[in-house]
C-alpha cells in the first residue's frame, strides 16, 4: 500500500518550535513522532508539551529511527548545513530553518548532498507557501498593478540580550540572516526575478558585532525593490508593490496570524477612472501547517518542491552581495554562478 503520511522528527528543543511543532502535527499528510536534544530532560520537556510519543536523547538517534522520514530542523544558523547533510546522508528528507546556509558557497554543499543522497532538502520560509503571497503574485500576474514597477518594505523588532543567538556574530547571527531575508525572497517570489546587482548600508552593533540596521537596493532591471530591517527598532513588517495603475499592500507579511484572516489592501483606477481602495481577505490558516503539507506532498508524489534548493542558493547570493555592498558602499553585481 502507498504511503500517505510523512513521520516527522525535530532536531533540537528551539523556541520556535512553540510554533511550528503542533501546526506541522496536525496537518493533512504529516504525523511528528518525536523531538531530539542533546539535554535528554530537555527532550522530554519538549516531548510531553507538544504531546508527542518520543524524546530523543540524542540528535543521532533521531536519525536513527527508521520510521522517521523528514526532520525538521530549527537549530542555530551555523549548524544548518552540518546537520542537513548528515540527515540525508541518514536517509532522511529535511525541512531546515532559513538561512538554509551562511552563504551561497554552504548552499552547494547542500545541493551536492541532495544530488547525492536523493533526498528532498527544502529552506522553511513558510511564507513562500502561504496564500497571501500566492495571492499578491497571481494579483500581480493578473495585471491589477498594470506594470509592476517598484517595491518597498520593512521588518523590524527590538531585541539587545547577549544570550539571544541573533546577536552572536560567531554562530551566524545578525538581522540580515534572520529577517532581512525576507523582502529578499519574497521580491524575487513575486517578480519572478532574480536582482542583477544591490547596494547596501548595514551599521553594526558596537558590542555584539551583529548587523543591526541595514537599507538595501534591488535592481531588478524594470523593477526597484528597497527595504530596511532591524533588531533594534520598534516592531514592524510591512510590504508594498508598486505599479503603473495600481498598489498591493501586505498588511503582515511575514508572521501571519493563525487565528484571523490575513488581509491585502488593494488600491487601483476603476473603469470610471476613479482610484478605490479594497481589503481583501484570505482564509485563516496555519503558514507552519501549510508549508509541512506541501514538503510532505512533494515527497509522497515524487513532484517539484515549493522552494527548490536553487532558490535558495539564488535568495544567499543575493545575501552575499549585499554584505559585498556594505563593506564598500558600491554596487554589487548579484552571481549568477
Amino acid at each position: 500500500m502507498a504511503k500517505d503520511v510523512i513521520v516527522w522528527g525535530v532536531l533540537g528543543a528551539a523556541k520556535i518550535n512553540d510554533k511550528v511543532v503542533v501546526p506541522m502535527h496536525n496537518a493533512p499528510k504529516c504525523r511528528v513522532k518525536g523531538i531530539a536534544s542533546r539535554d535528554p530532560r530537555k527532550a522530554r520537556e519538549a516531548a510531553a508539551k507538544y504531546g508527542l510519543a518520543v524524546a530523543y536523547d540524542s540528535y543521532e538517534a533521531l536519525l536513527a529511527d527508521p520510521e522517521i522520514d523528514a526532520i525538521y530542523i530549527p537549530l542555530p544558523n551555523h549548524l544548518h548545513v552540518e546537520w542537513t547533510i548528515k540527515c540525508v546522508e541518514a536517509g532522511k528528507h529535511v525541512l531546515c530553518e532559513k538561512p538554509i546556509g551562511l552563504n551561497a558557497e554552504q548552499s552547494e554543499r547542500l545541493i551536492a548532498a541532495r544530488n547525492k543522497t536523493g533526498r528532498y532538502v527544502q529552506e522553511a520560509f513558510m511564507v513562500r507557501t502561504h496564500p497571501q503571497w500566492l495571492k499578491v503574485r497571481e494579483l500581480i500576474d493578473e495585471g491589477v498593478l498594470g506594470e509592476l514597477r517598484a517595491i518597498s518594505g520593512g521588518f523590524s523588532y527590538y531585541n539587545t540580550d547577549p544570550r539571544n543567538i541573533r546577536n552572536q556574530n560567531d554562530i551566524g547571527g545578525g538581522g540580515l540572516l534572520d529577517i532581512g531575508c525576507y523582502p529578499i525572497t519574497t521580491s524575487r517570489f513575486v517578480t519572478r526575478r532574480e536582482p542583477c546587482r544591490v547596494v547596501a548600508m548595514l551599521e553594526r552593533d558596537p558590542a555584539f558585532g551583529v548587523d543591526r540596521l541595514g537599507s538595501v537596493l534591488m535592481d531588478f532591471e524594470g523593477v526597484q525593490a528597497n527595504f530596511f530591517y532591524s533588531t533594534q527598532i520598534h516592531p514592524y513588517q510591512r510590504m508594498q508593490f508598486h505599479g503603473t495603475t495600481g498598489r498591493i499592500e501586505v498588511e503582515i507579511p511575514f508572521n501571519a496570524p493563525n487565528d484571523r484572516p490575513t488581509r491585502l489592501l488593494i488600491s487601483e483606477r476603476n473603469s470610471a477612472g476613479v482610484d478605490t481602495e479594497r481589503w481583501l481577505e484570505l482564509p485563516v490558516c496555519d503558514q507552519y501547517g501549510v508549508a509541512a503539507t506541501v514538503f510532505a506532498e512533494a515527497i509522497l508524489s515524487g513532484g517539484q518542491q515549493a522552494i527548490p534548493l536553487e532558490d535558495a542558493r539564488a535568495n544567499m547570493q543575493v545575501i552575499d552581495a549585499v554584505f559585498r555592498s556594505a563593506q564598500t558602499g558600491a554596487w554589487v553585481t548579484v552571481s549568477e554562478e
